[in-house]
């Protein structure tokens, strides 16, 4: 028993600290799953042994006590906390002991669970007077000063006959496109990234200067309301007739609340908005489940912490702390030193993650991220994971900066960082590392797609002296793979069949992949359909290249100067003795109904890759840029589309397609009716 009462001490301590350092002074050292995950065990030890449960146990109170920063503030109903549930059986679970306790079967509400700052506003006679928050349920912050700058918040409501006194509770959020812009403007300035839009709200909203909160474009949704003698008082028996009386008020309502009325209904309503969170210009974390009939919730009453009528549905967590381990450098095809992070294994964003990106050296400095340091991790979905900076009160002692290296870590060459630009090279040509990469790329879909050549069939290949270009993939033999580790006859007959098939390639597919720099996907379906041949484009000056209509003269310059160089020549000789289609696409007969027209692809399509969504628009005569803008014609939004890309499109007015309304702009060029 010695042992388990001390582990809850050290739990109660560690809670404790957490609170602080989260809702006192935004900046948390954990996750708020590892956080959940810290209250979960403190709650299991306290449910086995309850006499080790004090009445000033965490688990029985609601966020931290107030900053001395602001005047208090005491909640004349208090801002109490959420129970959670991780998973459908703890749904189920709560759902059962509702029933039991209500005698009967009741009915559900869902609201997204915004992922912000609670905030409590009270309207006196319609007009505000006061803002305050959570503090630590009873007590809170006056920040009102700081509220009136956010447009959202309406000053006065919109009745006629508003009430004498009436509590507005709701959610203070930082949108995506917001949050992007204010780590933009903090990374020209060159001054610290912001970790999350959580945390930016957080902070933008306590700061003593209501001038600074003013310039991060703050937000709120209205979710509940609180009146002298109760809501009930107002007419109301249903808390969707609170939802309906708040946006009739003029206060910000999210609209994806729904009423359901079986605990079936309500997880499949939890599985949908998990699969569509990135759809919203808002991060959210989960869906809060309530009891729909108000006198129901009377009957079930509250803990000391958490009303029982209500339960917070947990999304799987995105991100996550772990230990930075070390930084390493990778080499791209083209020279690229990229850092990358080697991470204490965590699982986050659906898989346990090991290595993150962290951009670029710039990136580096900006997040001072360091070997040693505890680290924010972020994985939504399939975005590549990335560190999203460290936890500084967790900092070893004596900890130094990380210095990007001078020489390439591959080939010992010198690394090269160009004036005006934040990406670093390696300047050798015959880098072991950049071989490798280029030769992956050419083979990669999108490229020439030639299926069983990975990275580490590659990496075989080359050392075992077989290839060190892409056109000695075109004379290897039978002999040659053969005798190879893990090359039975299926395998060699597979790998030499698909390389044959991929000499008839389009030419755009062979630009793309000998991997010119500037030169993309959609630059590369441009340039072949201009020109028609590969021999036109290498012959051509600069000036020829840049003429053509979506090739600039950065990229011009960069696919001469690849033309130009003899060792690359060489390579394109190969290919040529080993019949590869030089080319351009025999689509010239397909009509150019997109003539004169941008549209921006953004998200999952299921019938098209996103390589073939953008030559299907550049083989009609359209753009296919990768940012929203006044001139774009339309805009195609496919599964989990690009936050930013979305509220851009919405903002400026853009019309907005989904596959089927994409399928008519093809065949007609014009929007559907």
């Amino acid at each position: 028993m010695t042992h388990i009462a001390r582990r809850a001490e050290e739990l109660r301590a560690q809670i404790e600290h957490h609170n602080i350092a989260y809702h006192q002074l935004d900046t948390p050292e954990i996750s708020d799953a590892d956080y959940d995950a810290l209250v979960r065990e403190l709650r299991a030890i306290e449910a086995d042994h309850p006499e080790l449960a004090g009445d000033l146990s965490p688990t029985h109170g609601v966020g931290a006590a107030p900053s001395a920063l602001f005047t208090p503030v005491q909640h004349r109903v208090p801002m109490m906390s959420l129970d959670n549930a991780f998973s459908v059986e703890e749904l189920e679970a709560w759902a059962r002991r509702l029933e039991r306790l209500a005698d009967g079967p009741v009915t559900y509400i869902c609201e997204l669970k915004i992922d912000g700052l609670a905030m409590s506003l009270l309207y006196e006679k319609g007009r505000l007077v006061r803002a305050a928050t959570r503090g630590d349920g009873r007590t809170g912050e006056d920040v009102t000063a700081n509220i009136r700058t956010i447009r959202s918040i309406p000053a006065g409501l919109t009745l006629d006959n508003p009430p004498d006194q009436v509590e507005v509770r709701g959610e203070v959020y930082m949108p995506v496109a917001a949050f992007e812009d204010l780590n933009r403007r903090q990374a020209e300035a060159g001054a610290r990234l912001f970790a999350n839009p959580r945390n930016s709200a957080a902070g933008s909203l306590r700061q003593k200067d209501p001038a600074i909160t003013a310039t991060r474009d703050l937000s709120f949704w209205a979710y509940d309301l609180s009146a002298p003698g109760g809501v009930e008082r107002m007419g109301f028996v249903q808390h969707s007739q609170t939802l309906e009386w708040l946006a009739g008020a003029g206060l910000p309502v999210n609209p994806e609340w729904k009423v359901l009325t079986t605990v079936e209904e309500v997880h499949a309503y939890c599985v949908s908005r998990q699969e569509h969170r990135h759809d919203l210009a808002y991060e959210i974390d989960g869906v809060v489940v309530k009891v729909q009939e108000l006198d129901r919730r009377r009957e079930l009453g509250s803990t000391s912490h958490a009303p029982r009528w209500a339960i917070a549905y947990k999304f799987p967590p995105e991100e996550r702390t772990t230990r930075l381990n070390g930084i390493m450098v990778s080499i791209g095809k083209s020279g690229k030193a990229t850092p990358f992070a080697q991470l204490e294994p965590v699982f986050v964003g659906g898989s346990t993650v090991g290595l993150a990106t962290l951009h670029n050296e710039d990136q580096v400095r900006l997040k001072d991220v360091r070997p040693g340091d505890t680290v924010i991790v972020r994985k939504a979905g399939d975005v590549i994971p990335e560190v999203v900076g460290p936890v500084e009160s967790l900092r070893p002692k004596g900890s130094k900066p990380w210095v990007f290296p001078t020489n390439c870590p591959v080939c010992g060459g010198p690394l090269v960082r160009l004036d005006g630009e934040s990406d670093t090279f390696c300047t050798n040509f015959d880098c072991p590392g950049q071989r490798i990469q280029r030769l992956a790329h050419f083979a990669s879909r999108g490229a020439m797609d030639i299926e069983g050549l990975g990275e580490q069939r590659v990496i075989q290949l080359a050392q075992a002296g077989l290839i060190s270009d892409a056109g000695d993939l075109y004379s290897l033999t039978e002999a040659d793979l053969g005798g190879l580790e893990g090359f039975a006859a299926i395998s060699v007959a597979n790998l030499l069949a698909a390389i044959e098939t991929s000499k008839d390639r389009p030419l755009a597919n062979l630009l793309a992949g000998l991997a010119i720099r500037h030169l993309g996907s959609t630059g590369s379906v441009v340039l072949a359909r201009a020109m028609g041949h590969l021999d036109a484009i290498e012959a051509a000056g600069p000036e020829e290249l840049a003429a053509v209509d979506g090739i600039g003269p950065t990229i011009a310059r960069s696919v001469h100067e690849f033309f130009a160089s003899e060792r690359n020549r060489v390579v394109i000789e190969k290919l040529r003795r080993a019949g590869v289609s030089l080319a351009g696409p025999a689509g010239s007969d397909v009509p150019q109904v997109l003539a004169g027209k941008s549209v921006v692809v953004t998200g999952t399509l299921e019938g098209w890759s996103r390589e073939e969504a953008e030559l299907a628009i550049t083989s009609r005569g359209g753009k296919s840029p990768g940012s929203v803008s006044k001139t774009t014609f339309a805009v195609v939004v496919g599964e989990a589309p690009g936050a930013s890309k979305l509220t851009k499109a919405e903002s400026l007015g853009r019309p907005i397609l989904d596959e089927d309304g994409f399928a008519v702009l093809l065949e007609t060029g014009e929007l559907p009716a």
